[in-house]
């Protein structure tokens, strides 16, 4: 599958591998992506392979020269596909995933944004609404002698207690996030509605 974080990161200008490999290991840490350049460069060979960037050889001050690479319009092409494309949440909330989809897909507007947004929130809504009483992973345990059954239930409840509040606070954000960006949809004098299929550039924008 394509690296659609490298193809959105080139929506936002030109650069090297060296320049995204840096972004991703400092502003964009919070991908949970690793620090290894070979992914990087990985993808570049795969997107440009598929016609989706050109490439040119800039110099550079005190350092080598350096490929620098730029999207084609059959690159914009794909990077407005994939983000009107279905998006299906990850189990787990807060996933890399969603951030991804959020940020490289909902830069192409707010439609973008408000769609992808909506869909973790009606997500996150069943899930908590089909939540049960947990079953805590120390019930029926037999711990070593250095551990006390009763501090084990008492961690173990501790622990689930941190995953359901962080959950509570993230649909909540997600609620608040939904209200701004209709708010923004409307300013634009845009439809607010879910975006099925691939837009064009005057309806989401």
């Amino acid at each position: 599958m394509p690296d659609y974080t490298i193809l959105g990161l080139l929506a936002r200008g030109p650069a090297s591998g060296y320049d995204l490999g840096k972004w991703l290991r400092t502003d964009g840490r919070w991908l949970g992506r690793g620090t290894s350049m070979t992914p990087v460069y990985r993808a570049l060979a795969d997107i440009e392979s598929r016609g989706w960037v050109s490439t040119r050889v800039e110099p550079r001050e005190n350092a080598p020269a350096a490929t620098v690479y730029s999207l084609t319009p059959a690159g914009v092409e794909a990077l407005e596909q994939w983000a009107a494309s279905e998006y299906r949440p990850d189990e787990r909330p807060m996933s890399p995933e969603f951030t991804q989809r959020l940020s490289f897909a909902g830069q192409l507007g707010p439609r973008y944004a408000l769609t992808i947004v909506r869909t973790e929130l009606d997500f996150r809504r069943r899930q908590r609404a089909a939540e049960q009483d947990p079953v805590l992973p120390s019930e029926g345990a037999q711990p070593i002698p250095e551990i006390d059954r009763d501090w084990l239930t008492r961690i173990d409840a501790l622990t689930h207690d941190r995953g359901w509040q962080s959950t509570s606070l993230f649909i909540g954000w997600l609620e608040t996030t939904e209200r701004e960006l209709v708010r923004e949809c409307e300013r634009r004098g845009l439809d607010p509605s879910p975006i099925d299929r691939t837009p064009t550039s005057q309806e989401t924008r």
